[in-house]
């Protein structure tokens, strides 16, 4: 989250209050979290009450729909923040909920993608080990291994963030209360764990499945057909990933590097970051749209369901109507 959060305080780093920022963002905001949460309550929907068991790739991209779902959730504070110019207009614990929630979810949706990549890469790179590694119960104790680190890695956040009241801009922020050089250390810990070592597992995964698609090519090999459109889906998202969020951690790298000196502070970087940042909420609308897309187990599954929902509704009618004929005949023959 960037909103004006960094500890510089030089004039020409702050946003004007009649930024195109403050008029365009917030309904920008806001159409992403009503869209991110109707398409991933869907998603949800389609994982959870489908009567087959998940498979350990539909496991990660339920959680990942549910990281999506809860950070848009909190978006609507967020959006209403920079409508005022970035002047906190709700209570201090909200701030700190609302900054630690976004951060929390936004850290393991990353993370998802990490546990996606690698049981792509696992399946088709070790098909002969997958069996034996692949399964719904390790995926899930993954699931509550990344929730958890997430949850960490939100406690600074939570605890650190005030607001605090800035005599320069007459503004009242939510920001983190640190010294600079814990500021600045918290920074690099962030961009380290939330970007540098999540993208060279990607990549790496990324990599080798592609090479390993392309040597049974080669070989004149087939793939199992759902096998390779399972990993059209992942990589479709991994692609989305890299695209919403790496504008995002270049602009927190080039922020760090504004604050210890090296650059100097302008406000053109302070824009592409409230830009990026609002870019890479996109990510959890994008999500949803690519399994409808590109996921032939998701739509296969979203099928069925509606028809097992159409069956229900048919039952529960043809069963209403078989009680009110009844009542009726035993009305009637009462009477007579």
């Amino acid at each position: 989250m960037s909103g004006n959060q960094s500890n510089t305080s030089e004039n020409h780093c702050i946003v004007d209050n009649n930024s195109l920022i403050f008029t365009l963002v917030p309904p920008y905001i806001l159409v992403i979290s009503v869209l991110g949460i109707i398409f991933n309550v869907f998603v949800l929907m389609v994982f959870c009450l489908h009567k087959k068991a998940c498979t350990v790739a539909e496991i990660y991209l339920s959680n990942l729909a549910g990281a999506d779902l809860a950070l848009v959730c909190w978006l609507p504070f967020w959006a209403e923040y920079t409508r005022k110019g970035f002047d906190w207009p709700f209570s201090e614990s909200l701030c700190k909920v609302t900054s630690a929630v976004i951060y929390m979810n936004a850290f393991c949706s990353i993370y998802f993608l990490v546990l996606v990549s690698i049981d792509r890469y696992v399946a088709l790179v070790h098909p002969l080990s997958h069996e034996r590694i692949r399964r719904p119960f390790y995926a899930k104790l993954g699931c509550l291994f990344v929730w958890g680190l997430g949850l960490v890695f939100a406690l600074p956040i939570f605890i650190y963030r005030k607001l605090k009241f800035n005599p320069q801009s007459n503004l009242t922020q939510c920001s983190l209360d640190l010294p600079q050089n814990q500021y600045l250390a918290s920074e690099v810990i962030t961009i380290i764990f939330s970007f540098i070592i999540p993208i060279i597992i990607i990549s790496f995964c990324t990599v080798r499945i592609f090479q390993s698609l392309n040597n049974r090519l080669m070989e004149g090999l087939s793939s199992k057909k759902m096998e390779q459109k399972a990993t059209t889906l992942i990589l479709a998202v991994l692609l989305a990933f890299l695209i919403c969020w790496v504008p995002f951690h270049v602009t927190k790298i080039l922020d760090v590097l504004q604050n210890t000196g090296i650059l100097k502070c302008h406000i053109t970087l302070t824009i592409v970051q409230q830009i990026s940042t609002y870019f890479a909420f996109f990510n959890s609308v994008l999500n949803p749209i690519l399994y409808v897309i590109a996921g032939n187990n998701f739509r296969r599954r979203a099928k069925e369901l509606s028809k097992q929902w159409n069956n229900k509704t048919t039952e529960t009618f043809s069963l209403m109507s078989t009680r009110i004929t009844t009542l009726r005949l035993t009305k009637s023959q009462a009477t007579l």
